[in-house]
C-alpha cells in the first residue's frame, strides 16, 4: 500500500509540473510561420520608422514589456484603456505620466492586422517590438517565443504592487523579481535596460539630494534640472545612462561603479552588496551582459502567458473585443 501511495503521489506531482510548465511550453519562435508569415516584416514597417524619428521610443517600448509582464504575466493587460467595469493599469503609480509608446504599438498592431487580421495577439506584438527595439538601438537579438493571447482583464493593484519602484533597495528588488520567478542575476541583467531611456525628476529627486552613495559632481549636475522642492519641474527628464541614452551597451554598469546611477534602485545594484560582483562582470564584458540580458528577457516573456483557448486576440490593443 505504501508503494502504491508513493506512485500515486508521484503521478500527482508530475501532472502539477506539466500543468505549471505547459503554458510556456506552448510558446514557440515559429508560432506564426504559417498563420502570419509576414508578421515580422509588418512589425518592422511600423516600428523602425517610429524609433528612427524618436530613438527614445525604443526604450519606452522595452519598458512597456517589463511593466506588462510583471502584472498578470505577459498578456498585454497594460495596453488596455480604462473602460466601464475595467480599471486599467495605465494610471497606476509606476505608469502614470511615464509609460509611453502606446501609439507606436497601435501602429504596429494596425500593420500586422493589415497582413493577417485577427491572428497575432497584442501580447506577442509587444514582445517582438521589445526585441526589435533593443536590436535597433544596438543591443543583442534573440528568438522571441510567441503564441500568447491577450487578457480580458487588467490589475491596477498588481501594477501598484508588483513593479519595482525607483526607491527600492536591493532586497526589495530581488524579492519582487523572485515573485516573478526571476533570479537576482536576472534582475541585475534586466536592469541593464536602463542603458537606454530617460527618467523623470520625481523618480530620482530623493536620490540626488538625500543619498550618500552618489558621486557629488554627478548629483549637482542632475540637481540643476531637478529642483529640491516636490512639485517643481517633476516631469523634467534626465538620461538613465549618462553617456549614450539611445545606444544599448554596458555603459549603465560603468556608471554604477562610478556612483553615477540616476535612480536609487540603480545604484543599489552596486552598493557593497551581493550584486556588486555581477555589475563588475558586466563592466568587464559587454558580451556577458548581452548573454544574460537575453536569457532574462526570454524568461520574463514566459511569465504566465495565456495560451490555447484562454484570453483572446484583441482587434484593438486598447480594449477587449
Amino acid at each position: 500500500m505504501a508503494a502504491r501511495a508513493i506512485v500515486v503521489l508521484w503521478l500527482i506531482l508530475a501532472l502539477v509540473a506539466i500543468a505549471s510548465g505547459g503554458a510556456s511550453a506552448q510558446l514557440s519562435s515559429g508560432f506564426y510561420s504559417r498563420s502570419c508569415p509576414g508578421m515580422l516584416k509588418a512589425v518592422r514597417s511600423a516600428l523602425h520608422p517610429a524609433i528612427a524619428r524618436e530613438r527614445r521610443v525604443g526604450a519606452s517600448i522595452v519598458r512597456l514589456f517589463f511593466h506588462d509582464c510583471f502584472v498578470q504575466g505577459c498578456d498585454a493587460s497594460l495596453l488596455l484603456d480604462d473602460a466601464p467595469g475595467l480599471r486599467g493599469e495605465k494610471n497606476a503609480t509606476p505608469n502614470k505620466n511615464s509609460a509611453r509608446g502606446f501609439e507606436v504599438i497601435d501602429a504596429v498592431k494596425a500593420a500586422v492586422e493589415g497582413c493577417c487580421p485577427g491572428v497575432v495577439s497584442c501580447a506577442d506584438i509587444l514582445a517582438i517590438a521589445a526585441e526589435e527595439s533593443v536590436v535597433f538601438l544596438g543591443g543583442p537579438s534573440w528568438e522571441v517565443k510567441m503564441g500568447r493571447r491577450d487578457s480580458t482583464t487588467a490589475s491596477f493593484n498588481g501594477a501598484e504592487n508588483n513593479i519595482p519602484p525607483p526607491t527600492s533597495g536591493l532586497a526589495n528588488l530581488t524579492s519582487l523579481f523572485a515573485a516573478q520567478g526571476l533570479s537576482q542575476k536576472d534582475m541585475v541583467a534586466l536592469s541593464g535596460a536602463h542603458t537606454i531611456g530617460l527618467a523623470r525628476c520625481t523618480n530620482f529627486r530623493d536620490h540626488i539630494y538625500n543619498n550618500t552613495n552618489i558621486d557629488a559632481g554627478f548629483a549637482r549636475s542632475r540637481q540643476s534640472g531637478c529642483p529640491h522642492a516636490t512639485g517643481s519641474r517633476d516631469n523634467n527628464l534626465a538620461p538613465l545612462d549618462l553617456q549614450t541614452l539611445t545606444v544599448f551597451e554596458n555603459d549603465y554598469y560603468k556608471n554604477l561603479v562610478q556612483k553615477r546611477g540616476l535612480l536609487h534602485s540603480d545604484q543599489e545594484l552596486f552598493n557593497g552588496g551581493a550584486a556588486d560582483a555581477l555589475v563588475r562582470e558586466y563592466v568587464d564584458s559587454q558580451s556577458a551582459f548581452f548573454q544574460d540580458f537575453v536569457e532574462g528577457m526570454i524568461m520574463m516573456g514566459d511569465i504566465t502567458p495565456l495560451t490555447g483557448s484562454n484570453g483572446q486576440i484583441r482587434m484593438n490593443c486598447r480594449r477587449i473585443n
